[in-house]
């Protein structure tokens, strides 16, 4: 009775034995899988002649059950899923399914020549001329069973395909029983009547496991050699045929059986050694030189898939091969890791996510870090759409004590020196810390936090109280992405909306920012002279087109970044180590800066940026200072806030205002400091001669510093003159104490 070849429930779908066999007589390895039991006397010679001489009459009617050649190849499923580019170009594979490395089904037309030449030689050199079954083989590997120490297998390459096709084939622990012998033997006839031999061979060299989870002619070109199937030379050819026989052999064994079969097919063997050596050991070195893993595992969710990203493969390569650069450059100053975001301004797309061109799996553009001076733009921007400053206001850069719950904050400016009196303009480019703390005072700490959220920095998991008005300086932790997405906002005049991995319909903004303060604030970090006074006329910064930028650095130099935006391109760059070691003397223009103008070049290699039209709402005057602490200048203004003359007054000539606390501000008590010793201190601008008074109490003179236990509710201060008239109300309310 003929017994029927069945395809296994998944032909690629589980890591199969080794059946090692070739026509040419070759001793095969003692245990080997395809090595038939050997027997304990000479009846079994017999047996075998007569097994073989019963195959070689079976009838060839039964070959219509074996599953078809599109059968097989239809039901082959690849372990990887492949990430396309914006464009449907392969950029980054992704395993899926963990049983075995599979790639997609290669025909034999794209299979290297040399290859099938190599498996022939060593597994079955009269494939071509045999129906499936080789008869002289069968008979030697007998007699060898019987007579010689060494057992060896006789499996032509269709009996081996026979095997994986269907499980009941496959041999056990202890080698293959008659029957199953016999099963192969017949289903080998039956491949051989119904498929044509190059089907049979392209079957065979895309299912047959290579070496460990290497399954597959796909999966072994692209890991240990990194070409593709069609490019492998004889050298590399011989190393996969002799890996059939032992696929988990050690490297120096497989290059000697290798060498020798080489000279067999009349190769030379003199580099085969290394080569051996070279594709063991490069299945690390690919993984850490993927151009987009982090994207990949975002997108790739299911095996034997294809999925098309937002992603510019030569940008993504381009931005990776920048960082990696970079990161190499700034090894001896401590630096291990970077990442690299790109945005498209009008759509949202990403288009280059480098997690990390440190080797490691951490996703850098997702993991938050301290943002350091990177928070400022929205800062100021906030201010000038609420009137509180003009890009031409004077700001005081001098020391200055902040009182806080927790005691006083004293901010320092990156370059340990202070300005005095400088513009907002010169104090946002220039990164100066004094200023930021002084204004974030002013627009008020609860304010500044909910903008920063609304932009999208869903990291700021904490109340506003928590991170005190040392976020001003960037002391709260966002994520590379989130801030990437913010600068977009500021690029496309204060319109915020989702970014993207997946193309998609054309994304919906809503407005997060003044259009007008949006401008105003991309013109100062476009301005090399504003920035001069702290990082000079010539830097990265400086690029050679329109180009808004801004760098930032942690605190104890952990974080180090560089965030900007042409007209149409968002860039931001993150280096640093995601172990917390602190960087040696590295700064946003040092760090960061150089991979960010690289990409920026690149990006704009054939259009350089454009400086954006000035918004309705927005005029440009000429400006001079009293004293002139800045040379005149024209300067943009929104509509209603212009000013031909920015005079510096003394105090006496000032309006009165109150300085902290600002309007609707929320204080917390801490609870780790002991309530008789918390305190709040009021300040306040031009308080000579005035007065505090507190939810209508006088609390004593406003020139002098206050210091008030504070008690939980609402709250009412005003400054008011000799006559009780308030000339500056603040409300506020204090938090937590005593239920």
């Amino acid at each position: 009775m003929t017994r029927k070849v069945t395809p296994a429930t998944s032909v690629s779908g589980a890591t199969f034995g080794h059946e090692p066999g070739r026509g040419a007589p070759r001793a095969s390895p003692a245990g080997s899988a395809g090595a038939w039991r050997r027997p304990g006397s000479a009846r079994l010679v017999a047996a075998t002649m007569l097994l073989a001489c019963a195959a070689a009459a079976e009838s060839a009617a039964a070959y219509a059950a074996v599953p078809s050649y599109e059968q097989v190849r239809a039901a082959h499923r690849a372990s990887d899923s492949m990430l396309l580019d914006r464009h449907g170009a392969p950029i980054q594979s992704l395993r899926i399914d963990m049983a075995a490395r599979r790639l997609s089904w290669v025909r034999l037309d794209d299979i290297s020549p040399s290859l099938g030449a190599a498996v022939m030689q060593a597994e079955d050199q009269r494939f071509l001329q045999h129906d499936g079954v080789d008869l002289a083989a069968l008979g030697q590997a007998a007699w060898d069973n019987l007579f010689r120490r060494r057992p060896r297998g006789a499996s032509t390459l269709t009996m081996q395909l026979a095997a994986r096709l269907d499980p009941a084939l496959r041999p056990g622990s202890t080698g293959r029983d008659w029957s199953q012998k016999w099963d192969q033997i017949k289903a080998a006839k039956e491949l051989d009547e119904a498929w044509t031999k190059p089907q049979i061979l392209e079957a065979y060299l895309n299912l047959v496991t290579f070496r460990g989870e290497l399954q597959g002619v796909g999966a072994a070109a692209r890991t240990l050699f990194g070409k593709a199937p069609s490019g492998l030379n004889l050298a590399e050819s011989a190393i996969l045929a002799s890996l059939l026989r032992a696929p988990g052999a050690a490297p120096g064994l497989v290059a000697r059986r290798a060498c020798a079969l080489a000279r067999e097919l009349r190769a030379p063997c003199d580099r085969i050694d290394q080569l051996a050596d070279n594709a063991f050991a490069r299945s690390a070195a690919m993984q850490a030189l993927a151009p987009a893993p982090h994207a990949a595992q975002q997108l790739l969710k299911s095996p034997a898939k294809e999925v098309r990203s937002t992603l510019d493969a030569a940008l993504q390569r381009h931005a990776q091969a920048a960082l990696r650069q970079q990161i190499m450059a700034l090894r001896a100053r401590n630096v291990q890791d970077g990442a690299v975001v790109v945005l498209d301004n009008a759509s949202g797309d990403i288009l280059a996510y480098v997690g990390n061109a440190g080797g490691t799996e951490v996703d850098g553009v997702a993991a938050p870090r301290q943002a350091g001076s990177t928070l400022k733009p929205f800062l100021y921007a906030l201010a000038l759409e609420r009137g509180q400053l003009t890009a031409a206001s004077l700001l005081d850069d001098t020391a200055v004590d902040i009182p806080t719950a927790s005691g006083l904050y004293i901010p320092q400016n990156y370059d340990r020196e202070f300005k005095g009196y400088v513009s907002t303009r010169t104090s946002l480019a220039s990164s100066l810390n004094v200023p930021a703390v002084r204004t974030l005072q002013m627009v008020g700490l609860e304010r500044f936090h909910e903008r920063l959220r609304r932009l999208g920095m869903e990291s700021l998991t904490e109340p506003a109280d928590f991170y005190g008005y040392s976020i001003a300086l960037g002391s709260a932790d966002v994520t590379l992405l989130e801030l990437a997405n913010a600068y977009r906002a500021l690029a496309n005049g204060g319109m915020m909306g989702a970014v993207t991995l997946r193309p998609r319909a054309p994304e919906d903004k809503r407005r997060v920012m003044d259009a007008r303060a949006a401008f105003i604030v991309g013109d100062i970090l476009a301005d090399r002279a504003a920035r001069a006074p702290t990082f000079g006329l010539k830097n990265e910064l400086a690029a050679t087109f329109w180009a808004a930028v801004k760098t930032g650095t942690s605190k104890d130099m952990r974080d180090n970044w560089c965030m900007g935006y042409s007209d149409r391109y968002t860039v931001g760059v993150w280096v640093g180590n995601f172990d917390g070691g602190a960087m040696w003397d590295v700064s946003g223009v040092t760090g960061a800066a150089p991979v960010w103008r690289e990409v920026m070049d690149y990006l704009h290699r054939d259009r350089p940026g454009r400086a954006p039209a000035a918004p309705a709402g927005v005029v440009k005057r000429e400006v001079t200072w009293q004293p002139a602490v800045e040379p005149p200048r024209a300067e943009w203004f929104i509509a209603g806030t212009e000013s031909d003359r920015i005079e510096l007054v003394d105090d006496g000539r000032r309006a009165p205002r109150i300085l902290y606390p600002a309007d609707a501000t929320i204080i917390a008590i801490d609870p780790d400091i002991p309530d008789a010793r918390q305190r709040v201190f009021f300040q306040a601008q031009a308080g000579h001669g005035l007065r505090w008074r507190l939810d209508g109490e006088d609390i004593g003179p406003a020139a002098e510093r206050h210091g008030w236990r504070p008690s939980p509710g609402a709250h009412e201060l005003a400054l008011v003159d000799a006559d009780a008239r308030p000339l500056a109300v603040a409300r506020f309310q204090v938090r937590g104490g005593a239920p």
